[in-house]
């Protein structure tokens, strides 16, 4: 299934029908992929080499390895005559890093009836850690709005050799621009990160300064995985002013880059921004929202999650968590109340070299890791359609 508008590919929906009588199961990814510049890598970005036990390639962890692992999932199922009780749906989606309306959002809004799902398993987690001297695989069941805004500062223009004559809306641009990249939010302490620290820890937070502590006491990375999840966040991006030198600007527009917790909708975080920044020659546009969506964690989907960790480690346990940024689970959850979850498992390679190669040079995935995640989609299959 293609777009009716030009775009970078198609969408690809497949299915494997069933009896009728249970839930639908949809495996979610993308094609797509971010630009690489190949004087960065040590190999072809787009040759897909195989290297020490390992696939070299943009997209490897981001996401064409569970593309591949979904789809060999559904074929091999379908070839050992696999009947789900619901339908088990491979989607395949054009246009996730860009975000411009031709993948998830296209199908859910112009197809629905190809893509509805009562369960979902896309990207977002999945990573193998050791938190407190136990093994953790981390599920994502929520995921914080994207919501960047444009602050426009306004002055008066002049000739730059005569300043004092002008009003320059950089110079005014600049101690807010501080204010945002220094901003201190308050904190709250949501569902995702209660049972996380339960999980973990065995201990109910009392705060979301308990939290931050108790995660903190686990170790310094468990700290900066749960901080951003406590709280919205701000983060001045781009600035654009005068297009000359010798010309002061009478404007000057901000980029912030600004993520909120599920819940929290646009117009109560500008009116924090309005706040932080008091009265003044500025405006403040909303440029986009999309995410700040979660799912229960009680479900038979996260009940397959934990039957499959326990059978690859006995003492391992799933962990919630909440995406700091976000994925397309959003829209399944916005369009049809789709259960979704972020389960890509991962062990042979660690979180902090994982992290540092998604969007990066060399980006790469073990193929022990995408034999890993088949064997889970499989189970979540079979589990959910028995």
């Amino acid at each position: 299934m293609s777009c009716t508008r030009a775009c970078p590919s198609a969408n690809l929906v497949a299915r494997l029908a069933g009896r009728g009588d249970g839930p639908s199961l949809l495996f979610l990814s993308h094609t797509d992929v971010v630009l690489a510049d190949a004087a960065e890598w040590s190999a072809d970005p787009f040759g897909g080499e195989l290297r020490d036990g390992e696939v070299w390639g943009r997209g490897a962890l981001d996401m064409k390895g569970q593309v591949a692992a979904s789809a060999v999932a559904l074929a091999t199922l379908a070839r050992e005559g696999f009947e789900p009780a619901g339908d088990l749906i491979f989607v395949a989606t054009a246009d996730e890093e860009v975000g411009a309306g031709f993948g998830a959002q296209w199908l859910c809004e112009a197809h629905p009836y190809a893509v509805r799902c009562d369960y979902l398993i896309n990207e977002g987690s999945g990573e193998r850690l050791e938190l407190g001297g136990k093994p953790f695989y981390m599920c994502s069941v929520a995921e914080k709005m994207s919501a960047p805004f444009r602050l426009r500062v306004r002055g008066r223009s002049g000739h730059a050799s005569m300043p004092g004559i002008a009003d320059n809306a950089l110079v005014k641009a600049a101690p807010m621009i501080t204010k945002l990249g220094e901003y201190v939010p308050d904190r709250q302490l949501t569902p995702e990160v209660t049972a996380l620290l339960e999980t973990v820890t065995g201990a109910t937070p009392s705060s979301p300064e308990d939290a931050l502590a108790r995660a903190e006491e686990i170790g310094s990375f468990f700290a900066a995985m749960v901080e951003p999840l406590l709280a919205l966040t701000f983060s001045p991006t781009m600035a654009s002013a005068s297009q000359k030198r010798n010309v002061i600007p009478a404007i000057c527009d901000v980029v912030v880059d600004s993520r909120l917790l599920p819940g929290t909708s646009p117009t109560e975080q500008l009116g924090v921004v309005r706040a932080l920044l008091g009265e003044g020659e500025y405006e403040l546009e909303s440029l986009e929202a999309h995410g700040g969506t979660r799912s229960p964690i009680d479900t038979p989907l996260w009940a397959a999650v934990a039957s499959w960790v326990q059978q690859l480690e006995s003492d391992a346990r799933p962990a919630p968590i909440c995406v700091a940024g976000f994925t397309d689970s959003h829209w399944f959850r916005q369009a049809f109340g789709t259960f979704a979850y972020g389960f890509f498992p991962s062990r042979a390679m660690s979180l902090e070299i994982a992290a540092t190669l998604i969007h990066s040079a060399d980006e790469r995935v073990p193929v022990e890791d995408l034999e890993l995640g088949v064997d889970f989609l499989r189970h979540a299959a079979q589990s959910l359609g028995s």
